[in-house]
């Protein structure tokens, strides 16, 4: 799968979503977050996916090992291009999600190792992770985890890249969310990059929500990002 820019469609409704999609006549990789898919349900999926989109659905499962398998299983008839899971839940967890995911032929799948809102200090004190413990020695830890029990690669901070790179391989993927161009507030993100910055780290794919979707030229910003991370 070749490096791009995945759109974080973080809109209320099925009709702003659509609305956004319209602005653009060429295929899209998006992500479909917890927001619009609770609010709109499988039928959003199924919409975008005939216009022949490609959709990372971003709903972070983290759950009991049987539940998640389950949800899994039923997320496969939804014909996605990526799900995703948070480490936390652990190795049994993790195992029986990818032994599940794996029925789909070409699906990804990736683990959200810290997320990039949670910054050193919250990691210590507010999700008591020991202080003995870096965020970014944590952030490899997890990464090691999902690369042992199968998963495609991680979601994390570009600025965690080269160090999940170097210790896990340059073939496991890296998505990254915490982009903002530099004339774009950093909003709740706290470890964000540039797209430029994301390229030389090693990202694989970035992801960039409202520095796109509440542009006033959408595709024009599109174009300009995704052109930055590629280095054309």
């Amino acid at each position: 799968m070749n490096k791009g820019t995945i759109i974080a469609l973080d809109f209320d409704s099925r009709d702003k979503t659509l609305e956004f999609l319209d602005k653009f006549d060429e295929q899209l990789f998006v992500k479909i977050g917890m927001e619009l898919f609770y609010r709109e349900g499988p039928e959003i999926i199924r919409e975008i996916k005939s216009r022949k989109h490609k959709i990372f659905l971003d709903l972070k499962l983290h759950d009991i090992p049987n539940t998640v398998k389950k949800a899994t299983l039923s997320l496969l008839n939804l014909d996605v291009d990526i799900i995703n899971y948070h480490v936390a839940g652990g190795r049994e967890m993790l195992s029986v999600a990818q032994s599940s995911a794996s029925e789909k032929e070409g699906l990804l799948t990736l683990g959200v190792t810290m997320l990039t809102s949670t910054s050193e200090e919250s990691m210590h004190e507010d999700i008591l992770i020991d202080e003995d413990y870096s965020l970014k020695e944590t952030v490899i830890s997890y990464a090691k985890l999902a690369k042992e029990c199968g998963l495609s690669g991680v979601v994390c901070s570009a600025l965690e890249v080269p160090s999940i790179k170097k210790s896990v391989g340059e073939d496991f993927l890296c998505v990254t969310p915490g982009i903002r161009p530099l004339t774009y507030a950093k909003d709740d993100q706290k470890r964000v990059v540039t797209p430029e910055k994301a390229r030389e780290l090693g990202s694989d794919f970035i992801v960039v929500g409202r520095p796109i979707t509440h542009s006033e030229d959408p595709l024009k910003a599109y174009n300009e990002i995704n052109r930055e991370f590629l280095g054309e």
